[in-house]
């Protein structure tokens, strides 16, 4: 029953898929509606599971500047790329599960997570009795063109461990400045604060990816394009306050994490770069590799290539030149990679906006087909049935 609820808000047919004309007001609010269904949850359950660390930072700042430092450390360079690996690596299933379930191939996303546990060499308790459509038990369709999957899988975790990472790099980079102590605090106050706004945009990525992969896989192209436009101006309008919030708190927000007045004063000099990143953030995640639209469409190997380009071929280096030879610390470094975070949310901008969208759709069957079997096979071919 929760399935067929969910399956009429995410994909029931618009009238103009029927071909009747419908208003445009009426046309977004729909969306937006939609997008809501999976952005809402989504957010809430980001928000509050990363708000963890941000309380803990808090109590630890508390302490003193030396406590802070380290758990900034630990929790940005050891956390982040561990984590970078693991999500990244799993996110293959966002696109080839979207896009099976937008083609109403509900059983291949049983079949979908088996490869998946292959390709990561996981073990998993089974708790899928109750879904029926989607998990028909073991398969050996899992071990069947396992080798596409790997390589969707591979891009997926170099895509979100390149941007995981260019953080991390950040962090080293001012370890080595003077003062070090003081400049890792304040960066780690703001990183944190960027990062746990960032769980709202990660929401809307969630809403980008299943709603694109949804209307690709059920063949409107047309209903992708509106989906992302729809998203992104959302995800955009509610950036834009939170930049405003933001720099009105300029001077105040560091209190929560510290009493420390150098840390403060840093924290506040940093706050319009801190400020000018959550903007960036309502865009960037919807568009890129921890992202909805990349994920949606299997992106993942492109995404990757403008991630290295952007963020270790432009960003690093202006940011080296800026913070070590110009002599401007930390917020040079930190002015460099939003400079090639920038260049990268444009090219994302320029590729969405260029993209065929109904090659796009006929790429999505292409890979559904290619990797579906039928709903009856399962009895015959099942290890173990549900």
């Amino acid at each position: 029953m929760a399935g067929e609820e969910i399956n009429q808000k995410l994909l029931t047919k618009t009238v103009e898929a029927e071909g009747e004309e419908v208003p445009l007001k009426s046309k977004i609010w729909t969306e937006t509606k939609k997008m809501w269904v999976v952005a809402a949850p989504a957010t809430f359950t980001r928000f509050s599971t990363f708000g963890i660390n941000v309380v803990s930072q808090a109590f630890i700042g508390h302490i003193g500047s030396t406590e802070l430092a380290a758990y900034s450390l630990v929790f940005t360079v050891l956390l982040r790329f561990a984590n970078g690996v693991l999500l990244g690596m799993a996110s293959a299933l966002e696109t080839l599960c979207g896009q099976s379930f937008g083609a109403k191939q509900y059983h291949m996303l049983g079949v979908y997570l088996q490869r998946s546990w292959i390709v990561l060499i996981m073990c998993a308790i089974l708790i899928c009795g109750g879904c029926r459509e989607t998990w028909k038990g073991f398969s050996f369709l899992a071990f069947k063109d396992l080798w596409p999957v790997v390589k969707l899988s591979v891009s997926s975790g170099a895509m979100l461990c390149l941007e995981l990472w260019y953080n991390t790099v950040l962090v080293l980079l001012t370890g080595n400045m003077e003062n070090a102590e003081v400049a890792i605090d304040a960066l780690s106050i703001c990183l944190n604060i960027n990062g746990w706004e960032m769980m709202i945009s990660l929401g809307f990525l969630a809403a980008a990816s299943v709603r694109v992969s949804n209307e690709l896989g059920r063949g409107n192209a047309k209903g992708a394009k509106f989906a992302i436009l729809v998203t992104v101006a959302t995800s955009f309008l509610l950036g834009v306050l939170l930049f405003l919030v933001f720099l009105f708190l300029r001077g105040k927000i560091a209190y929560l994490f510290t009493e420390n007045l150098e840390v403060v004063h840093a924290v506040s000099d940093l706050s319009p770069l801190l400020a000018c990143s959550i903007l960036l953030n309502s865009i960037q995640p919807v568009l890129s590799g921890q992202t909805g639209v990349a994920l949606g469409a299997g992106w993942q190997s492109i995404v990757a290539y403008v991630n290295i380009a952007c963020y270790y071929l432009v960003g690093i280096p202006v940011g080296v030149v800026l913070g070590y030879v110009f002599g401007m610390q930390v917020k040079g470094v930190w002015i460099g990679m939003l400079f090639g975070t920038f260049i990268q949310t444009i090219i994302l901008v320029v590729i969405t906006y260029r993209t065929d969208w109904d090659k796009q759709v006929v790429l999505a069957r292409n890979r559904v087909n290619r990797w579906y079997k039928p709903a009856a096979e399962p009895e015959e071919q099942s290890l173990l049935s549900s």
